[in-house]
C-alpha cells in the first residue's frame, strides 16, 4: 500500500512509498484513509523526531474496511475519523476502536479530518476550565487550529470570548466571525478571566495566568513559542480576588472518551456547525508544498491531504 514515510534524506523528511499493509490486533479496526489533517506538531514529532520508515500522522478519517474483532468499534462501511500518535498517512491504517470518531453519512471527510487533534483538544480544554455560560474566557493564539476550535466551542456555550492574536488588525473580522467578543494582541489581556485556554505559552502564558480572576483555571495546551516561561517573583502567590487560581496540562489520548468527543465534533462541522478553518488542501502527493508552508508559518489555519488523489 501507498504511505508518506519518514525519509531524512529528502528536502522535507518525506516521501510517498510503498510498505506493507498493518496487521490489527483485535481492538483494533482497519479504517481506508480518504483524507488527513497535517498538524505543525506532527512535523515536529512524527518526522523530524521519528526514525526513517515511520509513517506519521495523528488524525485521518475514512471507511471502516474491517471492523476490530473483539466488537468494540463500529463496524464495516462506517465514514470515521481516527487518532493515533502515528500511522495516519497511509491508505490503510490501524487504530484502536474506542478512539474512533463516527461521521454522518455523506460528510465532507476532508473536513472533519481536522477534528481530533484541534477540536478534541479544545473540547478538553473548556472541559477544564468547566462551564462556560456567562463566564469570561481568553483563547491564546486563535487563530491556529486548535484556537479557531476553542474560540467557537466556548462561544456555543455562552461565554464571553476574548481571542489574542499577533495581528488584531489582520485577524479581528475573521475571529469575531467565530464569536469573539473582543480580539486584542499580546500584553492587551484584561483581568478578570475565568478561564485561558493557552496554545502559545512563553511570556503569554505568563501574562495570561496573572490576568486570572479567583477560582480562574489556565489550561496550557502547546507550546509554538521558544520563549521559556519565566514567571516573576510572587507570581504564584494568592492574593485578593485571585483566590485558588490554577494551571493545567492534559495528555490528549488520555482524555475523558475521545471517540465520543470526536463523534460529536464530527457532527458540528459536519451540519456547518463549527468551521474547521481549511486554508490548503491538495493531493498527499503535493504534501512538500504544505510541510513547507507549516514550517515557515505561512498558514492561519488546517491543512487537508486528500489521500484518494492519487
Amino acid at each position: 500500500m501507498l504511505a508518506l514515510i519518514v525519509d531524512h534524506s529528502t528536502a522535507h523528511g518525506l516521501r510517498l512509498g510503498e510498505i506493507p499493509p498493518p496487521k490489527p490486533v483485535p481492538h483494533e479496526a482497519l479504517v481506508r484513509v480518504v483524507a488527513v489533517s497535517v498538524n505543525f506538531g506532527d512535523l515536529q514529532d512524527g518526522v523530524a523526531g521519528a526514525p526513517d520508515g515511520t509513517v506519521p500522522g495523528w488524525e485521518a478519517a475514512g471507511i471502516v474496511e474491517r471492523a476490530a474483532l473483539d466488537g468494540s468499534g463500529p463496524p464495516i462501511g462506517t465514514p470515521v475519523v481516527s487518532l493515533a500518535l502515528n500511522g495516519g498517512w497511509a491508505e490503510l491504517r490501524a487504530v484502536d476502536a474506542r478512539t474512533l470518531g463516527v461521521v454522518p453519512n455523506g460528510a465532507d471527510l476532508g473536513a472533519v479530518s481536522t477534528v481530533p487533534v484541534a477540536g478534541v483538544s479544545a473540547l478538553s480544554a473548556l472541559d477544564r476550565i468547566g462551564p462556560l455560560l456567562g463566564r469570561r474566557i481568553a483563547v491564546t493564539g486563535a487563530t491556529g487550529g486548535v484556537g479557531r476550535f476553542a474560540v467557537q466551542l466556548a462561544r456555543l456555550g455562552g461565554a464571553e470570548v476574548i481571542a489574542v492574536t499577533g495581528d488584531p488588525k489582520l485577524h479581528g473580522e475573521a475571529l469575531r466571525a467565530l464569536g469573539a467578543d473582543q480580539v486584542v494582541a499580546p500584553g492587551r489581556l484584561p483581568d478578570g478571566l475565568d478561564g485561558v485556554v493557552d496554545t502559545v505559552g512563553g511570556p503569554l502564558l505568563v501574562e495570561a495566568f496573572s490576568a486570572l480572576a479567583g477560582n480562574g483555571t489556565l489550561v496550557a495546551v502547546g507550546h509554538v513559542t521558544e520563549d521559556p516561561e519565566v514567571f516573576p517573583v510572587g507570581a504564584l502567590l494568592s492574593r485578593q480576588g485571585q483566590d485558588n487560581r490554577s494551571l493545567v496540562t492534559f495528555f490528549l489520548l488520555d482524555s475523558t472518551n475521545v471517540g465520543r468527543g470526536i463523534s460529536w465534533l464530527a457532527g458540528k462541522v459536519s451540519a456547518g456547525v463549527i468551521d474547521p478553518g481549511i486554508v490548503w488542501r491538495g493531493s498527499w502527493r503535493d504534501v512538500d508544498e504544505v510541510v513547507e508552508a507549516l514550517r515557515s508559518r505561512q498558514l492561519h489555519g488546517k491543512a487537508v491531504l486528500d489521500a484518494a488523489a492519487q
